[in-house]
């Protein structure tokens, strides 16, 4: 399969053959809902798992009603808690993107049962992805957290980067369980494809933001939004930050898994700012916003997510088509449509 070239998508499909079939874990998700969304949109046929819903009471319609998913999107039921589920959704597949990840910032679970559970359902993935026979490549959604705490660090967050989870621990930082797990994930998967010799890939998001179809309003969207929300507690996490598009994020996974040399972990972050010029940008672009004095964040001690390389993804071919005007419109627009702003 030839690379994507320049954001455009590939033909994925020719005369009288049949689509690429590709698997996407956690389908209803923010990401997992917009991979599948551009997935659709490149020619894919996509099997998609979402949460276990036996009543069917759950409203998916955001996704079953997108354009081709009538023809070429399948949904299964899984749940992380029994990996063995997956197997139906994997079988016949050349490809799995795996976004499902518990995102509970709140720590209602404790660490250990949420690293015990995720763990455990990567393992089983993986397996089945070994097992299939027809999966050429795992692309695997990570996160910066478990690149971005790492002591080793000189000022530049890259490939190399490991985050130190015993020291995230001692911080008792907000999301900590989060980072944790991971980081520690990550780790595990990396090794376990190299024991099962499948082809892995790794991507590593900054904080995603942009517009979104499922009907929640996305953690990750919510913390870009903080100026404009007035959320104090999450200025730590703009102080010294970056952001991507959900669509860069989306057509960077995919590109990855066309890429016939991809290999090992990509970081993919977009912008990279301090809070203050967040703020002059924001106040400038959407004046109906007003946004608070630097005083309040003046005192706050950052959560760093800056100093990221991205030359490992770039040197691919890979540009990024949205920056943080297309980024905050979405966002914008989407949480105007759900009612989440005015």
């Amino acid at each position: 399969m030839e690379p994507q070239k320049n954001g455009t998508p590939n033909a994925v499909t020719m005369a009288n053959e049949t689509p690429k079939k590709v698997c996407v874990t956690g389908g209803t998700g923010f990401l997992g809902s917009w991979m599948i969304k551009r997935l659709l949109e490149d020619g894919y046929s996509v099997n998609a798992t979402v949460r276990l819903d036996p009543e069917r009471k759950r409203d998916i319609s955001y996704i079953t009603n997108l354009p081709g998913a009538a023809e070429r999107l399948r949904v299964f039921d899984a749940d992380l808690d029994k990996p063995e589920m997956f197997a139906p959704a994997v079988e016949g597949c050349v490809g799995v993107f795996h976004t499902a990840h518990p995102l509970d910032f709140a720590e209602k679970e404790s660490e250990e049962v949420k690293l015990k559970r995720v763990t455990a359902a990567m393992k089983g993935i993986l397996q089945t992805c070994a097992d299939s026979k027809t999966v050429r490549r795992v692309v695997y959604t990570a996160s910066i957290s478990s690149a971005a705490f790492d002591p080793a660090n000189t000022g530049l967050i890259d490939e190399d980067s490991w985050t130190d989870v015993e020291l995230v621990r001692s911080l008792k930082a907000f999301g900590g369980h989060y980072i944790v797990t991971k980081a520690v994930t990550e780790k595990a998967a990396i090794e376990l494809a190299a024991e099962l010799g499948l082809d892995f890939v790794s991507v590593i998001p900054t904080w995603i933001t942009g517009p979104f179809i499922c009907p929640n309003f996305p953690e990750s969207v919510y913390v870009s939004m903080a100026l404009i929300l007035g959320d104090k507690g999450h200025y730590q996490h703009l102080k010294e930050s970056s952001l991507v598009h959900v669509d860069d994020v989306a057509r960077a996974h995919i590109h990855l898994f066309e890429y016939p040399e991809a290999k090992g972990r990509y970081i993919v972050a977009a912008e990279q700012f301090e809070i203050g010029e967040l703020s002059d940008f924001l106040s400038v672009k959407y004046p109906q916003y007003k946004m608070p004095s630097p005083d309040s964040w003046k005192d706050v001690a950052a959560v760093k997510f800056s100093g990221l390389s991205t030359k490992k993804l770039e040197a691919t071919g890979f540009k990024y088509e949205n920056g943080l005007g297309e980024m905050f419109d979405g966002a914008i627009k989407s949480c105007k449509e759900r009612g989440f702003i005015n």
